[in-house]
């Protein structure tokens, strides 16, 4: 008889505003841990990806991997990122891994950065630019198939080949967002995910469901699909992630990076319920510092809280 793995959600992980403690959330025991990591202070988390967070110390420009529950850390080149955000492709202990920036030149010339752990300095070639692309520091970037996904705020979705080094702009509409979508932080309002392929948007709003959008990559549109299929996202600022095979409760859902009931869960929303819980709890996300938490792969120990 064959016995069916759960997987196990990733973990959110709150930054202090002052200080060295860092919060843990578990959403599926509904459980906090704390972890002091001296390491972050003065940093900004710019990604996090196969439990590691890619960090930047904006008075040095430094930036570097951090690993939260080994403590181990992976220095890159400096570089000086004045708004643009960050991604990369795999955990820089894989040779697969690539670390991604694109910066808004001018309105026709995009640079893209790239760096790999080991190398010394950062490879920057500029490209030349659709104009409905304006890259910022609102971007939403995933990676897939090799290929760096960015969305910007306009909808607007730019691909980068790693291998080829293409950058291209596609001419596909831009997803709708919710018609009530809060106007005063509509840039916060959208998530990027993928999973094996798939390209996936989740657009929120204060006053409706969200609306989730699946990328046809065939006929190059965004599908809207009421749907997951059993998937579970989970849904940051920063990055977000998601997962196959969790527990019933958790299928088909989208979890958000902020907690409520005094700690007692997060603010999710299941498609097959169509609705919010805890109920009521459409979010605007305008009262909380979306870069003040994270989804991270939880630790495979738990004796590093003790």
């Amino acid at each position: 008889m064959s016995v069916r793995m759960v997987n196990k959600p990733p973990w959110l992980m709150f930054f202090p505003k002052s200080g060295n403690f860092v919060e843990f959330y578990d959403p599926l025991q509904r459980e906090f841990f704390s972890l002091q990591l001296p390491e972050l202070c003065g940093s900004k988390v710019c990604y996090s990806k196969d439990g590691w967070l890619l960090v930047y110390k904006p008075r040095t420009h430094g930036l570097m991997f951090v690993n939260p529950y080994t403590r181990e850390l992976i220095n890159l080149p400096k570089l000086e990122l004045i708004y643009q955000v960050v991604a990369f492709s795999a955990a820089p202990t894989s040779s697969c891994c690539i670390v991604f920036t694109v910066k808004h030149v001018s309105p026709t010339i995009i640079a893209i950065s790239t760096c790999r752990p080991g190398a010394t300095e950062w490879t920057t070639i500029n490209y030349r630019n659709r104009l409905p692309f304006v890259s910022s520091v609102w971007n939403k970037m995933v990676f897939s198939g090799g290929k760096f996904y960015c969305l910007t705020l306009t909808g607007w979705l730019g691909v980068y080949d790693v291998e080829k080094r293409t950058w291209v702009v596609h001419v596909l509409p831009p997803p709708k967002s919710p018609a009530y979508c809060y106007v005063k932080n509509w840039w916060n309002s959208k998530f990027l995910a993928e999973h094996n392929g798939e390209i996936i948007v989740v657009y929120t709003s204060s006053e409706v469901n969200p609306v989730i959008y699946k990328l046809d990559q065939t006929i190059k549109e965004w599908v809207e699909t009421k749907t997951l299929a059993g998937l579970t996202i989970f849904a940051s600022f920063l990055s977000s992630h998601a997962r196959t095979d969790l527990l019933g409760t958790m299928r088909n859902s989208v979890y958000f990076s902020k907690v409520r009931l005094y700690g007692k869960r997060c603010i999710s929303y299941s498609l097959d319920d169509d609705r919010y819980y805890p109920r009521k709890h459409y979010d605007n996300w305008g009262d909380e510092d979306p870069f003040r938490s994270i989804w991270i792969e939880p630790p495979e120990d738990l004796s590093i809280f003790a």
